[in-house]
């Protein structure tokens, strides 16, 4: 009988169940904090990273089409209020060498003869001669001018043939005989929204002899957010022009701020054509 109640009265104490409780909430509550704290690393540095990512691709593409720019086609226009700040270019679809063009004082006429270039011309592009300013790629273009559209092209060989829309005289020939081929002209601009500055692409808005504001071209592709510039003060884009001994350069000077973090490019694109 003695063994019976021995064996009966094993057991936990209330007091013991009281404190392996305690015991058990320290260190859940120990266990939880690096998993929040972990977590929370995890879901900023996530949040830096999207950023840093997006920031990258919207740098690079603008670098790109810079650099693929037609010569002296590249505008920069900043409100007053700033709301916006826009980069407006012409990029090249093709190049070659013209063999034969009319130019003033020369007849008119709705044809031109080209070498054959690696990228093919198609009708609706426009062909450009020694662009020197933007209102040269941007203005409507008359019957003499230095910019027309394509009607047709044929080929002979390595030769082009291009007839244009109209008769016309090009305003004045290339020293190295260039000729451009481009389609649309398209815009980075970093606009204002909400309580910060969005960085989008607008294109297939047409020519227009007014740079265009971002109201004018239709919604635009998002490319990066968290742009933090004060674009009167502290603007995203900075035009250098060109001169007769240097090609135009592009500053691109966007600050991102991300958690508390800041970040700034300092990023100098040259534009590599020259008329």
């Amino acid at each position: 009988m003695l063994l019976n109640s021995r064996a009966k009265a094993v057991g936990f104490t209330l007091i013991e169940m009281v404190t392996v409780i305690l015991i058990l909430g320290v260190v859940i509550i120990g266990v939880s904090g690096f998993v929040i704290f972990g977590t929370r690393i995890f879901v900023e540095s996530s949040a830096v990273d999207q950023v840093l990512s997006q920031s990258r691709f919207g740098i690079e593409r603008m670098t790109r089409d810079i650099r693929r720019a037609v010569p002296n086609s590249i505008r920069v226009l900043t409100a007053t209020d700033g709301s916006y700040q826009c980069i407006e270019l012409l990029p090249i679809l093709a190049s070659t060498s013209y063999l034969d063009a009319p130019f003033v004082p020369e007849t008119a006429r709705n044809s031109l003869t080209a070498i054959k270039s690696i990228r093919p011309i198609s009708a609706g592009q426009s062909v450009l001669i020694y662009p020197l300013t933007d209102p040269e790629v941007y203005n409507p273009q008359g019957t003499t001018a230095k910019r027309f559209i394509v009607q047709s092209v044929s080929e002979t060989g390595d030769q082009l043939t291009i007839t244009l829309t109209q008769s016309v005289r090009f305003t004045e020939a290339s020293p190295l005989m260039r000729l451009y081929v481009a389609d649309s002209p398209l815009s980075y601009c970093f606009v204002t929204s909400a309580s910060s500055v969005e960085l989008r692409l607008y294109q297939n808005y047409g020519y227009q002899a007014t740079q265009p504001t971002p109201t004018t071209m239709g919604v635009g592709v998002l490319m990066a957010q968290n742009v933090t510039n004060s674009l009167t003060i502290n603007p995203a884009i900075i035009l250098t022009p060109a001169t007769l001994v240097t090609n135009a350069i592009v500053h691109l000077k966007p600050l991102f701020t991300v958690n508390g973090e800041t970040f700034q490019y300092q990023h100098q694109v040259q534009v590599m054509n020259v008329p």
